[in-house]
């Protein structure tokens, strides 16, 4: 597949970042999707997002597996590293390349079906290890890149733009890492750019594995009546259980908020998410909480959106490992391979 550049030309009243980037030094290629994919909305957030924190391009990793969804990655931060590997195994790459140098930004791009069918196990033990990365799902409910099929997150009683109903029951990533563990979980609408920005922003700040499924409508094969996936039944069926809003901890901001409407969670960096709390019974940092609401809505249909769940208590992968604090790759020869005496008295433990 070719990819053509975008022109480099730059309005000189652009607004740039405190790095001197304009927005323009954050986007990529020009996408070959489907002309109103929300694949393409997904990608303006994580451009917005990232040029909105000041990240520097070269502390990006872009990772990805197969399909729609996984061509996204090129459309973002081309000044970044990126990897496209194989069907459902992002995360493997993912988690070998942290732990050469947890000092970069993760980005994993997948899909439903990358994520919730070959990638499951995958994904789980991302999840379990607590990988220090932003995991986003653009879930359009088909395999886009085949032709519309159903993917593992259709919903029973959907159809598919040739009339077939789905029969089999998906699988909800939100509350699959719930239940695993995982320590950030949200849920946004490609569509809903002022929610979906913030949350990014906050995925990126926080230490350990970050996951936000995104509704994202395919256009070509899933954007029609009888779709759990289209835009019109996202906007219709989507609740906002929490407003969130997100204070970079470089910038001082002045907000008014009147008692009792706003919880502050502090994470491990000192950044803050301000949540607004829709429902006086709803607590983003209680998991059981968190999944009871989700199951309730989609009892009746509806998706909640926002951060759904956060916690500080898990380690890290390099935490929980112990891990050197400096990359692989600045660490001597001679500390990483202290030679034959070294060896065999580490293979003399074995014995």
């Amino acid at each position: 597949m070719t990819f053509m550049a975008k022109p480099k030309i730059t309005h000189p009243e652009m607004p740039r970042n405190v790095l001197g980037l304009t927005r323009r030094d954050y986007e990529g290629v020009n996408s070959t999707l489907c002309a109103g994919c929300g694949h393409d909305s997904i990608t303006a957030a994580i451009v917005e997002a990232c040029w909105m924190d000041a990240v520097r391009p070269q502390d990006v990793v872009k990772l990805s597996g197969i399909g729609c969804s996984s061509k996204t990655t090129a459309y973002f931060v081309s000044g970044g590293h990126g990897f496209n590997s194989v069907h459902g195994r992002m995360p493997s790459i993912a988690t070998g390349a942290s732990a050469a140098n947890r000092n970069l930004t993760y980005i994993g791009v997948s899909g439903d079906g990358d994520t919730l069918s070959i990638g499951l196990g995958q994904f789980c033990h991302a999840i379990r290890r607590n990988l220090n990365m932003v995991y986003v799902i653009e879930n359009n409910g088909v395999y886009g890149l085949t032709k519309g099929q159903f993917s593992a997150s259709a919903d029973i009683g959907s159809t598919a733009k040739k009339g077939e109903v789905n029969n089999q029951p998906p699988i909800d990533p939100v509350q699959l890492a719930i239940t695993l563990g995982v320590s950030f979980v949200a849920r946004s609408f490609s569509g809903d750019k002022a929610q979906l920005v913030p949350l990014l922003q906050a995925a990126m700040h926080h230490q350990g594995f970050s996951l936000i499924d995104v509704i994202s409508p395919c256009v070509t094969f899933n954007d029609h009546e009888g779709s759990t996936r289209s835009y019109a039944y996202a906007r219709e069926h989507y609740e906002e259980m929490v407003h969130t809003d997100f204070v970079p901890p470089a910038r001082e901001i002045a907000v008014d908020y009147a008692p009792g409407e706003t919880l502050a969670v502090s994470m491990h960096d000192g950044s803050r998410v301000l949540l607004r709390k829709v429902e006086a019974q709803y607590d983003a940092t209680d998991r059981a909480v968190a999944l009871q609401t989700i199951q309730q809505r989609l009892k009746h249909g509806e998706y909640l959106t926002g951060l759904l769940y956060i916690g500080s208590d898990q380690p890290e992968l390099h935490a929980l490992n112990g891990t050197p604090d400096r990359p692989l790759n600045q660490i001597p020869y001679a500390s990483l391979n202290p030679g034959p005496q070294a060896l065999a008295k580490t293979l003399a433990t074995f014995r």
